[in-house]
Formats: structure tokens, sequence, C-alpha cells
């Protein structure tokens, strides 16, 4: 039996969340007067999000399931800490109808949608059936209640090839992949399968018929509980990897006013029917001839929501608050106006190379560019670590200009200036993205952009002769002296040169550089090279450096040979993190950070790893010997392989599970299994040995 939705003022909010998440909606709450309660798990204890609270409360340990998603202990929580109303946030129990009516049963005010409403439309199956009954035009596929692999491949020759294999639960590109031939689904169905059972709880899957080169645009819709509803315009979001978001706009290139019209009006009637309350999206993909269909309504807040939010004008947590109190929305459609142009990027902790493979481990330096007018959400703290029990998002970065080219060169600068040291990102490749003649130009951008324009795995990027410099350069001072201006010194000092360190004739230094984006240093299995040799020589003359790389693969070959003229170097903060210097005359400053093998520094854009050889020289080892090593900090979900069994290169081998996404391990060369250190249900730290592949004999 439907619970009842509670609709009435309250005076303190509890966030059912963590995070930059749980930062931006305290934010609001703030701002409206509400009182604040935060959870954490063991694991976010010292998190800012439990710091910008009034009270907080520790709701279980670091897994997710036995904190962030545990009902029972959040709704304790809110009682006991004197909160009588929710907000989920997004992510984990934002669209989960049994947290909204244990909510609602508990005499608590969910901000957001009924129970039912979130039934309705968290499985995609059913949300098909009830959109088209609407008149919603929908993609042609198959959402029947037949879940087997024989049903699945008769409706697949049905609709055609090629087609998308989707979990029918939930969201995010979790549980999605596209099938190109019939001899490709079985395997499909069940890696779907898997990873949707591990991220919703369910394996239920859908098929639809793969639209070829579409636009991901959705509509942004608020309800309130006296029937009235608006949209406030659209979102594009074509720009994804792994079926998962990572650039929004507001408004899309690809939709004018009729357009725009149509949409909302379609997406306004719907939620309307099914008496929805709260704020909403409806998402659709949209084909070349201008035809759009709907794929799913995600009941809570979206990510991208700032975008909307910069166009508007409205703050959208705000009106979350309002409607949940009982306010009537005060608007009709004709008084919502979109101003200007807003664009977002999404800072994520992964190897880009390797396919954006999450990844874990500490902030060294994390330096938002706060000068840029831009808006940032993050809870990154420096000192802290990203941890493999959540998400790899680590910020937001949204700019707002009078139109798209001013928004999108004010996000570029910004990204350009954004430092992250410690572990990799995809900062660089969001530059690359935003910097991309196709993105600057907007009307040809959909769903394929990335694989078509950046390439799967996109290119590592090649340092520059100036930056191995710099370098080099931020190698040996880190452990020299300063005098009590920051200038550094080793010996006499000079003219503020670094005399010292570069006078000392013919002393040579190897190191080895690689963008922090590429961790799987030498190479990323497909002939890119990701980390190259260097040689540095101390010449003669004062304040001089000659740097020399070549490229760490099968051929070495003399990428440059150059020399750099380093004068006037000085810290320019007593923690050692900002370095000021003079490079051929031009003035620089450079971030870094000292670890225990080298470096790292960020420079024109980019953060880069500068490391003695011998400190990986276990991993370059294991790197053609056939180990299989665990790529990042994980649970191990499956072992498809036992010792003494032969394999081939490219087999699978083990699966993993991380920051909510499965990761599928296959050999590296052909051969026999002669040592397995993991089991399934087991856990696997990043690094660690997980089985041993010796090659067979010629």
């Amino acid at each position: 039996m439907p619970v009842s939705k509670n609709i009435r003022p309250f005076h303190t909010v509890l966030v059912a969340n963590r995070g930059e998440i749980a930062l931006r909606v305290m934010r609001t709450v703030r701002r409206m007067g509400y009182g604040c309660v935060a959870i954490f798990s063991e694991a976010d204890r010292h998190s800012l999000h439990v710091q910008a609270a009034d009270r907080a409360v520790c709701i279980g340990p670091a897994a997710p399931a036995q904190s962030y998603l545990n009902i029972e202990a959040i709704i304790k929580a809110a009682q006991m800490s004197g909160a009588d109303a929710v907000h989920p946030g997004y992510g984990f129990l934002s669209e989960n109808d049994a947290f909204a009516d244990a909510v609602d049963a508990a005499g608590l005010v969910f901000i957001g949608p009924s129970g039912e409403n979130i039934r309705a439309m968290g499985n995609k199956a059913g949300a098909k059936r009830l959109m088209q009954g609407w008149g919603m035009p929908c993609i042609p596929g198959y959402e029947g209640q037949d879940q087997s692999d024989e049903a699945f491949v008769r409706e697949a020759a049905r609709i055609g090839f090629p087609i998308m294999c989707k979990a029918a639960a939930g969201g995010g590109g979790r549980g999605m992949r596209r099938v190109d031939t019939p001899d490709s689904l079985p395997a499909a169905l069940a890696s779907a399968r898997s990873e949707a059972r591990t991220a919703f709880g369910s394996d239920e899957l859908i098929l639809e018929r793969a639209l070829i080169d579409p636009r991901h645009v959705e509509i942004q819709l608020l309800a309130d509980s006296h029937g009235h509803v608006v949209h406030l315009g659209e979102r594009d979001c074509s720009v994804q990897r792994r079926h998962q978001k990572l650039i929004e706009e507001a408004p899309s290139p690809a939709v004018n006013a009729e357009l725009r019209t149509r949409m909302g009006q379609v997406a306004v009637d719907s939620a309307r029917a099914m008496g929805y309350v709260g704020a909403g999206t409806m998402e659709f993909l949209l084909d070349a001839d201008g035809q759009f269909y709907f794929m799913e309504m995600n009941t809570r807040l979206q990510v991208e929501h700032a975008v909307t939010e910069a166009i508007t004008g409205l703050d959208l947590v705000e009106w979350q608050l309002r409607v949940a109190s009982g306010q009537a929305l005060p608007w009709q459609q004709a008084d919502i106006q979109l101003k200007g142009h807003a664009i977002e990027v999404r800072l994520t902790a992964e190897d880009v190379p390797a396919g954006f493979l999450p990844q874990t481990g500490p902030v060294l330096r994390w330096r938002p560019p706060v000068a840029h007018d831009v808006r940032i959400d993050s809870a990154l703290v420096e000192g802290g670590e990203v941890s493999p029990h959540y998400d790899s998002m680590v910020a937001k970065i949204v700019a707002h200009g009078r139109d798209r080219e001013e928004a999108r060169r004010k996000l570029l600068s910004a990204v350009c200036h954004c430092v992250l040291l410690g572990l990799p990102s995809n900062q660089g490749f969001l530059a690359d993205c935003l910097a991309d003649t196709v993105f600057v130009q907007g009307a040809r951008v959909d769903t394929g952009f990335v694989a078509e324009r950046m390439g799967l795995p996109p290119a590592a990027p090649v340092p520059s002769a100036h930056t191995v410099a710099l370098a080099a350069l931020a190698a040996q001072v880190h452990s020299l002296p300063t005098n009590d201006h920051g200038h550094v010194h080793a010996g006499a000092l000079g003219q503020g040169q670094a005399q010292g360190l570069l006078q000392c004739g013919g002393q040579r230094w190897r190191y080895r550089i690689r963008p922090t984006s590429c961790p799987q240093a030498p190479d990323t299995g497909t002939g890119q090279s990701t980390a190259w040799e260097v040689q540095c020589t101390a010449l003669g003359g004062v304040g001089t450096a000659s740097t020399s790389a070549a490229i760490s693969d099968r051929h070495v070959l003399t990428l440059y040979t150059h020399t750099t003229t380093l004068t006037h170097v000085q810290w320019q903060d007593a923690a050692h993190t900002e370095l000021s210097l003079e490079c051929q005359g031009l003035r620089e400053q450079i971030c870094s950070a000292r670890t225990d093998s080298g470096v790292q520094i960020f420079h024109a854009g980019r953060a880069w790893v500068f490391e003695c050889p011998a400190a990986h020289g276990q991993t370059e080892q294991a790197a053609g010997s056939g180990a299989v090593l665990a790529p990042l900090t994980a649970r191990v979900l499956q072992v498809m392989v036992s010792p003494g069994q032969s394999v081939q290169a490219g087999e699978r081998l083990l699966m993993l599970e991380a920051m909510k996404m499965e990761h599928t391990l296959t050999a590296p060369i052909t051969g026999v299994v002669r040592e397995l250190r993991v089991q399934s249900g087991g856990q696997a730290l990043k690094g660690a040995l997980l089985l041993q592949i010796e090659a067979e004999a010629a």
C-alpha cells in the first residue's frame, strides 16, 4: 500500500549524502535558515561536509551498503539529531522508492518526489510503457518480463543491430552495453546483468535500438503539490565516456525555440499525468533529423543542475525545499527566461589512456581556479585522499557567459589553471575536449564525440622540453636550503640564480617523466608511450641545464635535446609548494609536491610525475613478464581462471569492482597461470600482484 507523502513546513534538514553533493545542498539549506545535519561513514569522519553541518552522525563503515545505503541507520540518524526533513542529494538513495517511503513512514519530510513517483520511473521497462500510454515518443525496443537469453536473442533480431542493452533499474551508464553483432550479445548480457546487480540490486535488462550519432538532451522539470509543472529548458549532455556524462551545457546548441517548446511540453504533460512533485529530469535522445525519443526520467536533482541554475538564475535546491514545505511555484511557463550559456565539466580521478579507469590516492595539492569567474563544487581537501569506496568524480567546474563561446573560453581557462597533484585525473583531457574544433563549433557534437575526436583510448600528452627542464629543477631544489626570502641556494647564490644546482659541470641525473593521468607506465598496451626517460646534464655555465629525453618503449628514439636557462628561482610560500623562476627569460610559477620517488609538478595546464627510474623498476619488470597487477584498489568480484590453466592473450581473467564500476582484467600474454593470489570476494590493493602468467615456450 502506498505511503502518504508528507508535505509541510520543517525546520532541520538531514542531508543523506556525502562530499561535494552534501556541501552543495547544505549551502542552500544554510542560506534559507534551516538547521543542517550531516551523516558520514568511518571513511568520511574528517570530511568537509561533516565540518559544514550543525550536527553529524556516523552511520557505519566505509562500504556504502553499510553506511550511505543503510536506510534504517539514516532514519535513526534523523530522529536522534532532531531533523524533521531529509534531502537525499543525488546518487546513493536519491532514487530509491523504499527510502522515500521509509522517510514518510517515519513522519519526516522527504525532499523529493513520492515513493510512488520513484517506483513508476525507477524501472526503465515500466517507465517506457507508461510514457507510451501518455503519447511520449520512445525508442523501439524490448521491455518484456521474459529475461532469458533466448528471448533477448529473438528480440534483438527483430529490433535489428546495433542495439543497446540496458539495466532496467538505475542509470549513470552502469549496466549499459552497445551490441553491434549477434555473436557478441550473450557476453554483453552477462556483463550488463552482473554490473546492474552490483549497482542496483536488480539484473533486469531491456533492449533498445541504437540510434546513430544521437545527442543526449534532457529537460529540467519543477512540479509543486498543487498540480503546477514548468520546465526550465534543456541541457545537452552528449560528451560522454562509458555512457557517463563528462561535459554538460545549457541550452543545447542543437535545440531551437520550436523544438524546445515541443520537448518541454511533452515532458510537462507526462509529469503532470503521473502527479509528479519535486525536481526531475526527462532524458531524451535527439537524432540528426530533430526527432526525439524518451530514454528515462531521473526523479532527483542531477549532477548537471548547475548549468540550468546559471541560465535561469534559480536555485533548484531552494525550490526543492519550498515545494517540499507545500509552497506553490510562482511562475507560468512564459515567465521562465533563459539567459546566456553555461557549460560544466566533471573533474574525475581516473586513468584516461587506460580507458578512463577510476583511480584512488592522496591529494597532494588541490588549488581550484578561484579567480576565473566560475562555480566550483568540490569536497577535496589538500592532504586528504580519494577513496575506492565512492564515485570517482571529485569536482564540478561551471562557467556562465553571455554566449556559448564566452562560457567555453572561461571554462577552458579555469580547467587549465586547476591544480590537482597526487593522483591521476581527467583534467588535461577535459581541456583537450573544450579546445577541440568540433566542440568549439558545437553543432556536430554527439554521443560519439569522445571516440571520434579524442580516440579510445585517448593519446597521452607529450612533455615539452620546457616542462622537462622545470620538472628537473623542481626535483633538485626540493632538497636544497633557502635563504630568509625563500630564494633557493646551494653555495653562493649570486644574482638569485640557482648556480649551485646547475654549475656542477657534467653531473647527470636520470629520471622518468609521465603525465599523472597515465599511472600505468611505461605504456597503455596500445603502442602509445606514456612515460619518457630523461637525462639531465648540468653544464659548466651558470644557471643552465641541458635536458634530453628518449621514448620509453621498444624503440629508443631521441625526442629532443635542449639547453634551458633557469634563473631567479624562489619559493613563493613557506610550505614550498609554489616555485617562481625565470626560464629562458620568461617568468613562470609552478606548483609542485615532493614524493618518495621524485616530484609532481603542474605546468602549462598539465600535471606531471618526475621520478627516479628505480622507483618503478618493479612495475617495469612486471609489465612484460605476464604479471597481472591491480590497476586500482578494488573488491574481487570474480576469478575466471585457476592455477595451471592455459590462457590466450586478451582472455578474461578477473573482474574487479570499485567506485561503482566493474573492471575486467585480461591476460597480457599467452601462457599458463602459475600463481593466483586472490579469490572471489577478497580485496586487492592498487599495484598488488593478482596472478602470474608464465609464457609458453617457443
